[in-house]
């Protein structure tokens, strides 16, 4: 089976150069540390356009396949550029990210609007913006958006996203398709919304079922699990209402390879054990073959990012741990701490040091549990070194916060031995653009 980009560890531009130095897409990682400071997020162009390539040949069999990168996974004008330029259109979950589309200038005809609590506003706005597709969650955004959809006098094309009772063996809180769930209609109400679309919402046109049943996915047989029950909701639904549906969006979901143990499945195997299961529920249904809507997200961009930190303080405990301190942590990666998440490192200026100690990397934030990595072998970790952290293309960046006053980090984007900067590093008057002293706070004095 053909490996794929998912599958890497690092970036596939990640070299050694002659200054003895790491190298990601023909830029000096010391050199990006010192020209754009740390802490620095860095997206490989060539490995990001590499799995939409190898997304692009997997499916390529399947002629009916829609791609739709997961945007939550990182959303920035630039990111969005380069996936249109691939062909890709866009999950998003908020208008925030719906106007990041439509900033990049990309056709708001691929943009699906997801999600399980999307406002008066934001459905107006995305109507108005012409989204392709709404990811429908519930019987409050059906009604929702037919009234809207009827005041402005259009129709809103829909999807129904429904739970379809399979369980992955994925991080307790990124499960989303096992049946305590909250997103999407229970099996038992999908009758109900039907009959309400076609007897009430006369603005409503829907098209087909949304599915997604979770995060990091190193399982083939669960895709095999939810194309089987939604191709034998859709024949049950044509023979039941005369309603023929023609689109299951199956989500995303697979996985990546954070540390060496790890060991996703490729692009290519997925691949084949949808388009196989495709082909077998369209015969075991009598249904027409449906287009297919995958939603990639982390396995897009993950393997695409790194981040660069600078050490500076260290502890050694009393015959424990030797903690050496990064300059950031839990606000630019929340991951470890929310999920446990494990992460691969390297020291970016001493790989010619073969010696190595175990460390465990603490970050800069004032709470016990910002740790970034537990017990990594590095070469002699001392002040100033440059850290580079593996595979935090995803879900890094997008989840970042302003936690202790600290501005988020710059990002850079490097190819073909050149680096530019796609988000610029907050400043200190960006902390306080938005806040406000009340007048009566100006006028007196605090003794």
């Amino acid at each position: 089976m053909t490996k794929s980009t998912n599958q890497f560890l690092k970036p596939i531009t990640t070299t050694i150069n002659n200054q003895g130095n790491l190298d990601i897409g023909g830029c000096d990682l010391v050199e990006l540390a010192e020209k754009y400071e740390t802490p620095l997020y860095v997206i490989d162009e060539k490995t990001l356009r590499n799995i939409c390539s190898d997304y692009k040949e997997a499916f390529g069999k399947y002629p009916k396949t829609k791609m739709v990168y997961a945007a939550k996974a990182l959303c920035t004008s630039a990111i969005m550029k380069i996936l249109d330029e691939e062909g890709f259109g866009f999950d998003t979950v908020s208008l925030g990210e719906i106007y990041t589309a439509h900033n990049a200038k990309v056709d708001m005809k691929k943009i699906l609007f997801n999600g399980n609590n999307k406002s008066y506003d934001e459905l107006e706005a995305a109507l108005e913006y012409g989204v392709g597709r709404f990811s429908v969650d519930n019987f409050y955004e059906l009604a929702l958006l037919n009234e809207i959809a009827l005041t402005k006098k259009t129709k809103a094309d829909i999807l129904l996203r429904i739970t379809p009772g399979i369980e992955c063996h994925t991080h307790e809180y990124i499960q989303t398709g096992h049946l305590d769930s909250k997103f999407g209609f229970d099996l038992t109400q999908i009758d109900e919304a039907i009959e309400l679309i076609q007897n009430e919402y006369k603005n409503l046109v829907l098209h087909g079922l949304h599915a997604h049943v979770g995060s990091q996915i190193f399982e083939t047989n669960i895709f095999s699990d939810e194309i089987e029950i939604m191709a034998r909701e859709i024949s049950r639904i044509e023979k039941t209402y005369g309603l023929k549906l023609n689109e299951i969006n199956i989500g995303g979901g697979l996985g990546v390879k954070y540390i060496e143990q790890d060991a996703p499945p490729s692009t290519f195997e997925i691949a084949d054990i949808i388009i196989n299961k495709i082909n077998e529920v369209v015969e075991k249904y009598n249904i027409e073959p449906p287009l297919i809507f995958l939603e990639p997200g982390r396995s897009i961009i993950s393997t695409a990012g790194v981040t660069l930190y600078t050490i500076g303080s260290s502890k050694q405990v009393p015959h424990g741990t030797k903690y050496i301190s990064v300059d950031g942590g839990m606000a630019d990666n929340p991951r470890p701490s929310m999920y446990q998440a494990e992460y691969s490192a390297q020291i970016a200026n001493k790989k010619d040091i073969f010696k190595t100690e175990k460390v465990t990397i603490a970050g800069r934030y004032c709470e016990s549990g910002d740790i970034l990595i537990k017990d990594i072998e590095l070469p002699q970790p001392e002040e100033g070194d440059i850290i580079c952290v593996y595979n935090t293309g995803a879900y890094n960046y997008s989840m970042a916060s302003n936690y202790n006053r600290v501005g988020r980090s710059a990002m850079v984007l490097v190819n073909n031995s050149e680096s530019e900067i796609i988000v610029r590093r907050e400043t200190l008057e960006d902390l306080v653009s938005h806040d406000l002293i009340p007048n009566r706070l100006k006028n007196e004095r605090n003794i």
